[in-house]
């Protein structure tokens, strides 16, 4: 065994140099651009996603606490079931449909959100909409550990109740307790070491998931029932608000019901690139609403029901789970299993969502030292401890105007990726060019001015209405006007954003961005990762031929 002298590990350890990754051979992008291979498009024997992994995926990400309180948590605002299902289905459906339009870039061109937002932002520009949804990420990674907290607590009282009798020495300012806190270390030390899953080993992942929490869910809610006497009062119960303020309210709570999926509105390509099929993904219009809207009636009942026996809203199911620990030792097997299904479903959501996206974000901002593994470890700790997720799920209003807030910058985000592709680019993009900060894609020092006005007119009426959902009327003074432009963020923001961007392209195109083929390959390099649809062998055929006829000195450059 070689010893390694202690400037030998200081070197291994500390050095930056001794933490580069390699740089891909055969990447698209230029000598000068450090690249490595989960930045660079999927190659074929990684598309392994179809149909049904697609559908796997959304029930395991949409079954989880985070889908139930927000369902639940409009009951708790004045709402009543007759509303939130028909919230959940309309806000769903709205997200949906940028969830297909930008996941079927991610199925057709096999690269990630981040190198995807070059083609309408700019190679430069593109990093404000990484640095932000990777943030944003970070901070639903951290909102499903501050969840699963709770189901370590109840598992760990359901097996030692003694476990309960922790003295708190924290101040209540800390939004958590000392119990609290060490559940919480628990679940992300234990959560840690899975988030090594790389994204195309996650289908054993999805059934594991699909067979335990809708179990503990379907368990809760016949639970709820039987305490509230069969039917009772559940659907009996009306809205406790009227006229103005129930339609605005309703608009609202629609509003933050799509922003629940906003980040994923525009990280989608991040799963899709791993699709077999560009057409498989489309699955996602129908399945997206009717499982998110399940999962949700289940909480809608089960809330409603806990307002007949308890007379209060139980938003969070584990909430309800926790008064089994007072029902014996059987009560105590029943929690510590109902809290394990709901720290699986947590956890699963972690890996297939949170820390994937966060990650591929920094393996674009840092590619030279961050992967995918190395990525998901950063934002566990970043998302897990500087960004104190415990706080944000105070209340429910706490939640629900947080949902609602950031879907203010990521809706004009997809909406411009959305329009870029679909409406100006006609779906033909360059993709060598999207890793050259001098190809065609820089537009003027790296910036495309068209994006960023169609980003900042509808984000900018909006901000007043975020300062007054998160500080209150006390602290903010806007006009009524101004509040309800705000009940319609993502919404607002998306479709004025495709209008924007769409408009400004056609008035004043960036003509050499704008081809009659898509652009695989770089000179002789094939990047072997587009699916072999039918159209594709057209297009590669008539590269050559295209490349030497184009007007701009780019195609020139690749044919």
């Amino acid at each position: 065994m070689v010893k390694l002298s202690t400037a030998d590990l200081r070197r291994r350890f500390i050095s930056l140099h001794s933490w580069e990754l390699p740089k891909k051979t055969g990447a698209l992008a230029p000598a000068h651009v450090w690249t490595n291979r989960d930045m660079d498009p999927t190659p074929i024997e990684d598309q392994t996603w179809g149909t049904w992994s697609i559908l796997g995926y959304w029930a395991t990400d949409t079954i989880n606490l985070a889908t139930w309180q927000t369902a639940s948590a409009i009951l708790s605002v004045g709402l009543s079931w007759r509303e939130a299902i028909p919230i959940m289905v309309v806000g769903n459906f709205c997200v949906a449909v940028a969830l297909v339009l930008n996941g079927a870039i991610g199925a057709k061109l096999h690269v990630p959100f981040s190198v995807i937002a070059t083609s309408g932002f700019g190679y430069y520009l593109r990093y404000f909409c990484i640095v932000s949804r990777a943030i944003l990420a970070m901070f639903w990674l951290g909102i499903q550990g501050a969840n699963g907290a709770q189901c370590v607590t109840i598992m760990l009282r359901a097996w030692a109740p003694s476990y309960n009798d922790i003295p708190n020495q924290l101040p209540a300012s800390a939004g958590i307790t000392t119990q609290g806190m060490i559940s919480y270390f628990l679940f992300w030390v234990i959560q840690l070491p899975l988030l090594l899953i790389h994204p195309t080993k996650l289908r054993p992942l999805f059934w594991v998931k699909l067979t335990a929490a809708p179990i503990a869910a379907i368990a809760t809610m016949g639970w709820c029932i039987h305490e509230a006497g069969g039917g009772g009062n559940i659907f009996t119960l009306r809205a406790t608000v009227s006229g103005s303020q129930y339609t605005w309210l309703w608009l609202s709570c629609m509003s933050s019901v799509a922003g629940n999926w906003s980040t994923l509105a525009v990280n989608i390509p991040d799963f899709t690139r791993y699709a077999k099929s560009a057409n498989g993904q489309y699955v996602q219009l129908p399945a997206m609403p009717i499982i998110f809207t399940l999962c949700g009636v289940l909480g809608i009942v089960t809330t409603s029901a806990s307002k007949v026996f308890s007379g209060d809203y139980l938003w969070n199911p584990l909430d309800i789970v926790a008064i089994w620990l007072d029902y014996g030792s059987g009560g105590r097997c029943a929690a510590f299993f109902a809290a394990l299904a709901w720290y699986v479903a947590q956890v699963g959501t972690n890996i297939t969502a949170n820390s994937i996206s966060a990650a591929n974000d920094l393996t674009v901002l840092f590619p030279r030292w961050i992967n995918i593994r190395r990525g998901c470890m950063i934002a566990a700790v970043i998302a897990g401890w500087v960004l104190v997720p415990w706080k944000i799920l105070s209340s429910a209003q706490t939640f629900l105007a947080f949902m609602g807030g950031y879907a203010v910058f990521l809706g004009p985000i997809a909406g411009i990726i959305v329009a870029d592709y679909w409406l100006v680019k006609k779906g033909h993009i360059d993709i060598p060019s999207l890793y050259n900060p001098d190809g065609r894609y820089r537009y003027v020092g790296g910036c495309n001015w068209r994006a960023a006005v169609a980003f900042i007119i509808p984000v900018a009426p909006l901000l007043p209405g975020l300062g007054l959902s998160i500080s209150g009327p006390d602290t903010v003074h806007i006009s009524d006007g101004v509040t309800d432009l705000y009940t319609l963020n993502w919404l607002f923001g998306f479709v004025t954003s495709v209008v924007l961007y769409t408009g400004l392209s056609y008035a004043f195109p960036a003509k050499e961005t704008l081809l009659k083929d898509t652009i695989w390959d770089l000179d002789d390099t094939s990047i072997e990762a587009h699916v072999q649809d039918d159209d594709v062998g057209a297009e590669k055929a008539s590269e050559l031929d295209r490349s030497k006829d184009t007007a701009t000195p780019d195609d020139k450059r690749l044919g």
